[in-house]
């Protein structure tokens, strides 16, 4: 059931619970490179739950009247800095733990195959900072969640054998800042000296420099996921091209993969042009070809673009899939496999 085109789940999968994610992947998919816990529980709508920790921190209020909840479970206003904050444990490395402990069990009784690593998905300070915080208490919160993010990841970093782990950053509101002028509604603005991109890829570059070597890392860019949509849909791969080719150029520690979105309407050249100008090196590039809406010939034709400008990728989705319908989880994964099995071929 091994694929020679390798394949990356980005995060999310909808299943009860994550043993069940890592038997259907285990079971579609067979020896994928890693594989996530599908974020699970609380964690199903990416960041959103980090709210809930907010409201209960001293030194944090709400900005404005209650109104629209995410799903009737989460507020959208974001917060602002009135004392000094200590933030609770955020709840990504006791996820991580607990979701290790059934992971090596599997590894164990060869459910999951022995090459294949635990992975876990950790947002970047500057999505939370972004998207939660108000203009005005964004640099004084930024280091004190940057702070409580690395002390998550050095829980997880202990208590979890480093040949068995890759840790991805996920980086998001990155691009809301760089694509302000073409979403105004969306826009954040960077709250540091400098250019745009200039500070996001110096953030990058630090997140990826926690990670120590034997543990492998990697960063998932995305235009956002809210109810299956972007905030705004790239023009083309120039911006994600920017990112990686700085990110790659001033990284301290191998990058391992990156994960670049693919719109389902782009299957031309020149959506993927600028990605050759990327010197990928030992990177694995993973692109999101798979969109279930339009399965293997669209996978395909979006793939046969790419190939202009990447000579070599693996699959994915655009994003994670935690937030569609449960029932689409096993024939995703399937399609995953048929890409995967007719780029090979």
């Amino acid at each position: 059931m091994t694929a020679a085109t390798p394949t990356h789940l980005v995060g999310s999968i909808n299943q009860p619970d994550a043993e069940s994610v890592f038997r259907v992947v285990a079971d579609r998919l067979g020896d994928v490179p890693r594989i996530p816990d599908g974020e699970v529980g609380e964690r199903f709508y990416w960041i959103q739950f980090q709210t809930l920790r907010f409201d209960q921190t001293p030194g944090l209020e709400r900005v404005g009247e209650p109104g629209y909840r995410i799903r009737d479970t989460f507020d959208v206003r974001q917060f602002r800095v009135t004392g000094d904050v200590v933030l609770p444990e955020l709840g990504y490395a006791n996820a991580a733990i607990e979701s290790y402990e059934r992971f090596a069990a599997l590894k164990e009784g060869g459910v999951i195959g022995t090459a294949i690593r635990f992975q876990v998905s950790l947002p970047t300070p500057i999505a939370i900072v972004g998207a939660f915080i108000e203009a005005g208490s964004r640099a004084a919160f930024e280091p004190i969640y940057r702070d409580a993010l690395q002390a998550e990841l050095d829980r997880i970093l202990e208590a979890i054998p480093h040949d068995q782990l890759a840790i991805q950053f996920d980086a998001a509101v990155e691009f809301a800042i760089l694509e302000h002028d073409r979403r105004p509604a969306f826009a954040v603005g960077p709250w540091w000296e400098g250019g745009a991109l200039e500070g996001v890829v110096e953030r990058l570059v630090e997140v990826g420099a926690w990670v120590p070597e034997g543990v492998e890392q990697g960063y998932h860019l995305c235009y956002g996921d809210v109810e299956e949509a972007h905030f705004v849909q790239p023009a083309d791969a120039g911006q994600l091209a920017a990112v990686s080719r700085e990110v790659l150029a001033h990284a301290r520690r191998r990058v391992d993969f990156i994960h670049l979105p693919v719109p389902i309407e782009r299957d031309d050249a020149e959506y993927f042009a600028s990605l050759a100008g990327v010197e990928w090196g030992e990177t694995q590039v993973f692109l999101g070809l798979v969109h279930h809406e339009d399965g293997v010939a669209g996978a395909l034709r979006r793939a046969e673009a790419a190939r202009t400008a990447v000579a070599s990728f693996g699959i994915a989705t655009e994003c994670g899939f935690g937030r569609g319908p449960e029932e689409r989880t096993a024939p995703l994964l399937d399609l995953h496999r048929e890409v995967a099995e007719r780029l090979s071929a």
